[in-house]
């Protein structure tokens, strides 16, 4: 069993060497407290203790300086943070943040002071911080996508926006993800990474918009009668703005039908409703004045051959 424990001992020798360092070092403190009287031993039994208390109490004394520094370092970002009206839950993220970020400095000051050797504690944290890194690197690409939409704010809750090719009501902005309601009442979560750095299509961001129609009548029909028809269901829709005025104007003539374009600016919330009003008011007044709404068709000509 010895020859077995003898097997086991380092044959390194660096370590070997290390060793042998540590042990003669050992061997000459211990020496040097056995040349030392009695009294010597109290007196440096007596200071060793003093500069223990004295480390001690800088440390207790740096530790309250420093929570009151970081409380008043908080308050100072929370007011200012109010005051940008920075998001609720982007403000706590952020205030916790920069607790955890102090309170880690402080705690390396104080171990500093009581003579600790720092370097293996900062190696540590920064060795902690790369493998939590690494085993979130997705999660921390949406969550830094998140605290930008809530700094920069692209989009509020309730806008309607288009993003990563969906389309939907922002429901809730959170920091991993953005809750879109869709208009068939469905629910979908985008990643906030994407949607950072991608294409945001945002239609309540105005409070205009611009409704366009294209209305095609039949080769033969009053153009003028139509466009004059289009103009009065225009002027009496008092959701339809004035300033600036409906844009009307025969835009092609196209295979089937002379097409005629309308432009009218309205308030984003009654987009859709003054779009879908008008089809069915044209439809309804060009029917009634004999003006025809063609569809795709084609004239085939029969030739007869008498030979």
């Amino acid at each position: 069993m010895l020859l077995g424990v003898l097997a086991q001992l380092p044959t390194d020798p660096a370590v070997l060497a290390k060793a042998d360092s540590v042990k003669t070092t050992f061997a000459q403190k211990l020496s040097a407290l056995s040349e030392m009287s009695g009294s010597d031993l109290v007196k440096a039994a007596t200071s060793g203790v003093a500069n223990i208390a004295l480390k001690i109490l800088i440390a207790l004394l740096i530790f309250w300086v420093g929570r009151w520094l970081i409380r008043r370092i908080r308050k100072l970002l929370e007011r200012l943070m109010v005051r940008r009206n920075v998001d609720v839950s982007l403000r706590a993220f952020l205030m916790s943040l920069v607790n955890i970020t102090l309170m880690l400095f402080l705690i390396t000051v104080i171990i500093g002071v009581l003579g600790i050797d720092t370097t293996s504690f900062i190696a540590l944290f920064a060795s902690a911080g790369l493998a939590i890194g690494m085993a979130l690197s997705g999660t921390l690409q949406n969550f830094a996508g998140g605290v930008m939409i809530l700094l920069f704010r692209p989009f509020r809750v309730g806008d309607f926006i288009e993003a990563q090719g969906q389309s939907g009501t922002v429901k809730e902005i959170q920091l991993i993800h953005t809750l879109l309601n869709t208009p068939d009442n469905k629910t979908i979560l985008l990643p906030n990474g994407p949607v950072s750095t991608g294409i945001i299509n945002n239609y309540s961001r105005e409070p205009r918009r611009r409704v366009d129609w294209t209305f095609g009548i039949a080769y033969g029909d009053d153009y003028e009668l139509a466009r004059t028809t289009i103009a009065e269901l225009l002027a009496a829709d008092e959701r339809v703005a004035t300033d600036p005025a409906p844009f009307i104007a025969l835009s092609a003539l196209a295979d089937s039908s002379v097409n005629i374009t309308v432009r009218a600016w309205v308030d984003s919330t009654a987009y859709w409703d003054v779009f879908f009003c008008m089809n069915e008011r044209v439809y309804k007044a060009f029917s009634a004045k004999g003006i025809n709404i063609p569809f795709p068709q084609m004239d085939v000509h029969l030739h007869r051959d008498d030979a």
